[in-house]
């Protein structure tokens, strides 16, 4: 589009060099520049967006590491994060976006971003649910739970489930999910709190706080006598180690993330996988990218079990894009309670 090339104030936060150990708000820094609203002339297939809301997850805290062999690039020193947000498009040269349309995908911490590689962007069709979902229960997280709850750990009904860091972004919902599909569901957090809500407000037959447990394995054997069959691991580290000790014959075990090691720079092994063999158990971890297949039958489903009734979502909201470091850093010690957004613009 030609016109004249208005300048606003771009707010933008940068990493400033590769992080080592646990994530703190000084390895990034807040920056305020300037953005143009059009999109430079001669740049085909892009779109300018102003960013509406920001999603803080833990995957991201792998980016900040100088390592080149994972499945995605680290970030740069000097340069915006990019994570996963909401946006509003200000200006296209792209056929599939037009000004005023929503999208869901990658896109940087800052008020405003050019985005270039639009092909992993999605158009929201779905406006009726509060837009801030679509980094949460219909984005990235959702996507993770519906996938490893249906395609990893292979569910029946009746099935004893155990999930870790239940009432994050995932586990909120994969507990809910077990419990739609008739299985007994217990979650593990780390605030009475959030205990209360898992049992409470997101309807999970028992929760504990793994704090105020001294043995791991023994609560583990308290709350599953007769043994897990299904345990969706967002944490790793002891309480992995505890759900292998617990496992049922022919139990299956999702790897979905590892929290607790994050921010070790020298993780610590697991001790009981002699488990696997002794009682045939699957363990397998997977990435939510290698099903993009099954996309629209989650968006109907979980829209769907949303409008019903039948799951809720909890989000913790930060407003501010100069509070995202220290939202985002509050996710290794488990200060959010909920999915953990960064509300950059309201619109």
């Amino acid at each position: 589009m030609a016109g004249v090339e208005e300048m606003v104030r771009n707010k933008q936060v940068v990493l400033k060099h590769f992080v080592v150990g646990e994530p703190k708000e000084t390895d990034m820094e807040f920056r305020v520049g300037k953005a143009s609203l059009r999109i430079p002339e001669g740049v085909e297939g892009a779109i300018l967006v102003k960013n509406l809301y920001l999603s803080c997850d833990p995957y991201m805290r792998g980016r900040m590491r100088e390592y080149y062999e994972s499945y995605i690039p680290p970030f740069q020193p000097g340069s915006v994060i990019e994570g996963f947000g909401v946006a509003k498009v200000v200006d296209s040269t792209n056929p599939k976006f037009s000004v005023g349309d929503y999208i869901v995908g990658l896109t940087g911490w800052e008020e405003y971003s050019v985005i270039i590689r639009t092909e992993q962007l999605r158009k929201i069709e779905t406006l009726d649910v509060p837009l801030s979902y679509h980094v949460g229960l219909l984005g990235m997280p959702g996507f993770t739970a519906y996938v490893g709850f249906y395609e990893i750990c292979a569910p029946k009904k009746g099935d004893y489930f155990f999930v870790s860091a239940a009432s994050g972004a995932v586990g909120q919902l994969v507990g809910q999910l077990a419990k739609l599909h008739g299985c007994y569901v217990v979650g593990s957090a780390g605030s009475a709190k959030k205990v209360d809500l898992l049992k409470n407000k997101l309807g999970f037959d028992e929760a504990f706080n793994y704090k105020e447990e001294p043995d791991l394995t023994d609560a583990l054997k308290r709350y599953f006598p007769k043994g897990i069959d299904i345990y969706f691991d967002n944490v790793g580290g002891a309480m992995l180690d505890a759900a292998l000790m617990n496992m049922k014959v022919h139990g299956r075990v999702a790897i979905c993330g590892m929290v607790s090691q994050h921010s070790i720079s020298d993780p610590k092994g697991i001790s009981n996988l002699y488990t696997l063999v002794m009682k045939r158990v699957r363990m397998q971890g997977f990435i939510q990218s290698d099903y993009l297949h099954l996309h629209p039958e989650f968006l109907e489903t979980i829209v769907s079990f949303y409008k019903q009734g039948k799951i809720v979502y909890i989000e913790d909201m930060n407003v501010g894009l100069e509070n995202g470091p220290a939202a985002f850093v509050g996710l290794f010690s488990g200060k959010n309670v909920g999915k953990q957004i960064v509300s950059v613009a309201r619109e």
